[in-house]
């Protein structure tokens, strides 16, 4: 039989700075944050780093181990 992955969604909030820097925030893994000069540029670096950080995580044995399935939803 063959497993489903998991599946999972990481919203990501944006704010504007008063200079016009973009800053992209995960809220369900505190600590991914990060800036660009465009929304577009802070949107890839922080879905690059939420990736880093659920890599080590899974290295380390603290996610569900198996199959999955990451999405981003930019709200």
């Amino acid at each position: 039989m063959r497993r489903v992955p998991h599946a999972f969604s990481l919203a990501i909030a944006y704010e504007r700075e008063d200079d016009g820097r973009w800053l992209a925030d995960i809220p369900a893994l505190p600590g991914v944050t990060a800036c660009g000069r465009s929304k577009r540029k802070a949107t890839a670096a922080v879905q690059a780093l939420a990736l880093r950080l659920i890599a080590d995580r899974l290295e380390h044995g603290e996610a569900v181990p198996g199959p999955m399935s990451v999405s981003f939803i930019a709200a």
